[in-house]
């Protein structure tokens, strides 16, 4: 479109050479038209590229359909486990209330692997900002329209979920290498905002390593385990650390002193060099330095046993 662009002026520089009255006006209006023209091209290369990405970054277990599922209010259901032994074992999304909670809120539920997971995290493509305030982490933020669509579901909604039953968490992790690995944790609780959200969890099974825990080395623990730590955003310090965790490493998580594993950190393409790891990183696969091409938070009864 440039050589398009410049064939037109150089033409209309050949008539001003006869007829030199208005052309310099002609001229700057040609130019405008080749410099829209351009920017439309770049806009249509960016949409490309965006469908490019979009197919690239599937997270693994998750399907493509965006639809909502309605169910039609036949039962009040408290999370996706019971939806998928209600009989419904299609991926997508709901509407849930778990118990005490006083409103109904949408989920993602994950019917693979098992079904029935409640899907509470998601990165894929560093499409959404997770460096976000305390409140925003609360009600949670993010596109909770796309089944591959980045998201926090909301700590009040965590503490809900968790607090009426014993929970199991998944974390799906995939890099840039193709290769896929995944860690459990069992008896995962979030407290309410008055613990400013405490995180509690209890065995570790899994590839990916105990990023989450610090057992990876006894002498790093006291630095290193999440278990037991407060929530932190960059206007809400609940850290160990001296600094603000949360502020260097651009993500709302459970920090310590600041983190070995932190799943909310900046989109990088793999490797990165940048003055703090604020990656998304789990130290037990590719250390401090690789940020995650994607990630699933998911969670499910422990005492579950699928009906379909």
């Amino acid at each position: 479109m440039k050589v398009i662009g410049a064939v037109v002026i150089v033409c209309f520089l050949d008539f001003c050479g006869s007829v030199p009255d208005d052309c310099q006006a002609e001229k700057e209006r040609l130019q405008s038209q080749v410099r829209t023209l351009e920017d439309k091209i770049l806009k249509q290369q960016a949409e490309i590229d965006q469908i490019r990405r979009d197919k690239a970054n599937q997270i693994p277990g998750a399907e493509t359909t965006d639809s909502f599922i309605d169910l039609g209010g036949r039962a009040q259901f408290t999370d996706c486990s019971q939806i998928f032994n209600d009989g419904n074992t299609k991926s997508g999304f709901y509407k849930i209330r778990p118990f005490q909670s006083t409103t109904d809120f949408t989920v993602y539920c994950d019917m693979t692997e098992g079904g029935g997971w409640t899907v509470i995290q998601q990165r894929a493509d560093g499409s959404e900002r997770f460096d976000r305030s305390w409140n925003e982490y609360k009600e949670g933020f993010g596109n909770q329209r796309s089944a591959r669509g980045e998201f926090w579901l909301g700590n009040e909604k965590l503490h809900h979920l968790t607090k009426q039953r014993n929970y199991n968490l998944r974390i799906n992790l995939a890099d840039f290498e193709g290769e896929q690995r995944y860690a459990v944790y069992s008896d995962f609780k979030v407290g309410d905002e008055k613990s400013s959200y405490q995180l509690t969890f209890g065995s570790y099974t899994g590839t990916a390593g105990d990023s989450l825990s610090g057992s990876f080395h006894p002498e790093v623990q006291w630095w290193a385990s999440h278990n037991g730590m407060k929530f932190s955003t960059y206007d809400r310090d609940n850290d160990r650390y001296e600094g603000n965790c949360a502020k260097e490493d651009t993500s709302g998580w459970w920090f310590n002193r600041c983190h070995s594993g932190n799943l909310n950190g900046y989109y990088y393409n793999g490797p990165y060099a940048s003055k703090t790891d604020n990656g998304i990183v789990w130290y037990t696969w590719h250390g401090w330095w690789y940020s995650m091409k994607s990630v699933v938070m998911k969670i499910r009864p422990a005492e579950f046993e699928s009906k379909a």
